[in-house]
């Protein structure tokens, strides 16, 4: 199976109750969807993670699977999850990739579009 068999959609929000922008402490949710458009299941094995705020920091989180699971994601079937991140600019931008594993034990790499964090109504 290829990468293309694989579709991914983000929806970031940011989290004002949990925010303090006065102490440079920006709390944004996102939520992906996962769906498997190949003719076989795959398990999703590690994700990996560059994030950059608006002043050019970047972070890098690699780890096992998401939000504790390494889900198996059946032929049409969707995961989906919602995680969080803390930024200490108002604007920033999330990308990366996903490590699946096939039935056979092949591994393949499904990348994450780029996708922008920011404050309601701060860019158009």
């Amino acid at each position: 199976m290829s990468p293309d068999h694989i579709h991914i959609t983000t929806e970031p929000h940011y989290l004002a109750e949990h925010s303090a922008p006065d102490e440079q402490n920006y709390v944004f949710a996102y939520t992906i969807s996962i769906q498997n458009r190949g003719p076989n299941s795959v398990q999703l094995l590690s994700r990996r993670w560059l994030i950059t705020d608006a002043n050019g920091k970047i972070i890098e989180v690699e780890g096992s699977g998401v939000v504790g699971e390494q889900p198996n994601i059946a032929p049409g079937a969707i995961f989906t999850y919602t995680s969080g991140v803390k930024l200490d600019t108002p604007v920033g931008v999330m990308e990366g990739s996903y490590l699946f594993i096939e039935q056979d034990g092949r591994e393949f790499a499904a990348p994450i579009a780029p996708f922008r964090l920011s404050l309601p109504h701060l860019i158009n």
